[in-house]
């Protein structure tokens, strides 16, 4: 009988210790509850990174493709003003023999097309420098989503260590760095690309 009551002290000595145990689970688990929230955040982070990821590859193409495209407009600028200067000397040259018919005719026609050139060059001037705008512009929008990325990397991080560390001021430190990042998106897109 005293085997029986020494198990059944046992028994009851274990159920004790088996609540105790629960209670201080459940304790701890309502205590950490907030760091479901800090992994909620870090997921929203990394979504809102990507996005700005996405943006920044965006306004680096539109720089890239903006830089070709001034740079082919500058080309074409100079290959009009070589044939404009040609069309200058032949003029000049022909302007020697100014008494014929034919030659005055000529270099009529050499001033229409150099007055042609001196048009399209002003064009093709303009459009450069639109495209270069352009991609200055996007360069700084580029340069503000990059930024923003930076800001959440570091609030991505600085969240992962405050569930490491379990300090709940490293969770609102890292919500600072994320609200820069947004701000940064924000202003990167009220900025205008340009033409």
């Amino acid at each position: 009988m005293d085997d029986l009551r020494s198990e059944l002290n046992d028994l009851k000595q274990f159920i004790v210790e088996l609540k105790a145990d629960r209670a201080a689970t459940k304790e701890k688990e309502r205590r950490e509850a907030w760091t479901k929230y800090v992994a909620v955040t870090i997921v929203f982070f990394a979504v809102v990174s990507s996005i700005a990821a996405q943006w920044s590859g965006k306004y680096s193409s539109m720089t890239q493709m903006s830089q070709a495209q001034a740079s082919d407009q500058w080309n074409f600028y100079q290959a009009q003003s070589v044939k404009q200067h040609m069309f200058e000397l032949t003029r000049t040259q022909l302007s020697k023999d100014a008494n014929d018919p034919e030659t005055a005719k000529a270099q009529k026609d050499f001033d229409s097309k150099i007055a042609d050139y001196n048009a399209r060059k002003v064009k093709i001037k303009e459009d450069a420098e639109k495209l270069e705008s352009r991609r200055d512009m996007a360069s700084k929008i580029g340069g503000k989503l990059g930024l923003a990325i930076s800001c959440f990397s570091v609030a991505i991080a600085t969240a992962s260590l405050c569930l490491l560390t379990k300090k709940k001021p490293l969770w609102f430190c890292s919500m600072v760095f994320a609200a820069a990042g947004i701000a940064q998106m924000i202003a990167a897109k009220l900025m205008k690309p340009g033409p």
